[in-house]
């Protein structure tokens, strides 16, 4: 476990870690940020996540295995379901909503940064905005607990392991993790409703972005439709038990000051890119 945040770190600005210099309290505070952003440097869905890595929920606070409906089986009419969808969604795969995917298996921050951008309406940098990462950076790690979790309580497959159909990433890269939920749709609908709430004006491109990017999975071949539906209401709880959090208040109050002076002067992203990129959300891959 140690391995994956010594990884992570490499990506992590010095700024961080010099910050944990001061007194026991503030080199506690400083470490669980340094950890948080070490996390989401690398990704939150990538990272096997250390005992140490903070989290907003106090641990059995939340249980997802007790929330999630079961996952299909066979003889569910899901499961078959499941089975037609990754059948009937192969054809994307080489086509720019193909090529959208395949960028959205990235999650570590600069990538997932500029996946909402767009939706956001400014060129997000992670550097400019270390309050509003820490924030996602947390919150993605309470998250993916929960779905690593039912990943391994359910123990469902993957599309192609059930059926035979090209993946845009390889299945060797997966080795190890269940179906279900995704925890790919956990990560992207964290970020979406966490920014949707620190931009409410901008609520729709960013709650269509991450519906895209969930399902992104699904066009990918990487995941049954029903792991991207469980990973939604997998972040979503999870948000929804965070919001009663001294801690997460908090972060949340800091990041919307921080998020509101940043779209005062914004960076504009590329309008070609922008325009592309909604065509493609619009899309109704089923």
């Amino acid at each position: 476990m140690g391995g994956g945040l010594r990884l992570a770190a490499l990506f992590v600005p010095a700024q961080c870690w010099q910050r944990s210099v001061g007194t026991t309290g503030e080199r506690g505070v400083a470490r669980s940020t340094f950890i948080a952003l070490a996390a989401l440097a690398i990704g939150v869905p990538a990272l096997v996540v250390a005992q140490d890595t903070p989290t907003y929920l106090p641990d059995g606070s939340l249980d997802m295995t007790q929330i999630l409906p079961p996952a299909p089986v066979k003889g569910d009419p899901r499961y078959e379901a499941d089975r037609r969808i990754f059948k009937a969604t192969r054809h994307w795969l080489g086509t720019p909503r193909g090529d959208m995917a395949t960028r959205d298996v990235r999650t570590g921050g600069p990538a997932m940064a500029e996946a909402f951008s767009c939706s956001l309406g400014i060129k997000l940098d992670p550097a400019m905005a270390p309050k509003t990462m820490k924030l996602i950076a947390i919150g993605g790690a309470t998250a993916n607990a929960q779905s690593r979790a039912s990943k391994d309580f359910f123990k469902r497959l993957r599309p192609y392991q059930i059926d035979k159909g090209k993946t845009c990433q390889a299945p060797g890269e997966l080795a190890g993790s269940y179906d279900y939920p995704s925890g790919h749709t956990t990560w992207g609908w964290t970020w979406a409703i966490i920014l949707a709430n620190l931009a409410p004006d901008r609520a729709t491109p960013i709650l269509q972005r991450g519906r895209a990017y969930g399902e992104s999975r699904v066009v990918c071949g990487v995941h049954n439709y029903s792991a991207i539906e469980a990973g939604r209401v997998t972040a979503s709880a999870t948000y929804a038990a965070e919001l009663g959090q001294p801690e997460f208040q908090a972060d949340l109050a800091a990041a919307r000051a921080e998020l509101t002076a940043l779209r005062a002067s914004p960076a504009a992203p590329k309008p070609e890119k922008c325009a592309a990129e909604a065509n493609l959300v619009a899309l109704h891959i089923l």
